[in-house]
């Protein structure tokens, strides 16, 4: 059912018009994902609390970009046995950009499989931003600007 409501919104965003506030800029950019996860130690064995301490990491690329958030392809949803795109997830990307890496956090706000007969295979996760730090933010506007006048 999510998939049937996923796909009549996309049709109807496709006659309707684009109505995203944030300008996307189609980029192709490395990008490391991290999903942290955390166990009550009380009910953790300490191998599992050493497993679960540590971040799940996951590789994927960005489709496109804007101010407000990422579409991002990755080659699966679950990493360690977890969802990356579960509810209350906050994803650590790091986002490697000519002028260097910055650290993005977001959520997952929607997700879909690709056509396996596609250039790009996986899945592609729309995450919207939630914070990064202000010298993160200047050099990530700074790149969205100098795509933005090569278009």
């Amino acid at each position: 059912m999510p998939e049937l409501i996923r796909s009549f919104a996309n049709r109807l965003r496709e006659l309707m018009g684009n109505r995203r506030r944030a300008p996307r800029y189609v980029t192709h950019l490395e990008a490391g994902l991290a999903l942290s996860i955390s166990m009550p130690s009380s009910k953790a064995t300490p191998e599992q609390a050493e497993r679960l301490g540590r971040s799940l990491k996951l590789s994927g690329y960005t489709r496109d970009i804007s101010a407000t958030g990422l579409a991002l392809i990755v080659p699966s949803i679950r990493v360690g046995g977890q969802y990356i795109t579960g509810e209350n997830r906050t994803l650590q990307i790091m986002l490697k950009l000519p002028q260097g890496a910055v650290e993005i956090y977001g959520t997952p706000v929607r997700y879909s499989p690709l056509d396996e007969g596609g250039t790009d295979t996986g899945y592609i996760i729309g995450v919207n931003i939630t914070s990064m730090s202000d010298e993160d933010r200047a050099r990530f506007n700074g790149y969205i600007e100098s795509i933005k006048t090569e278009g």
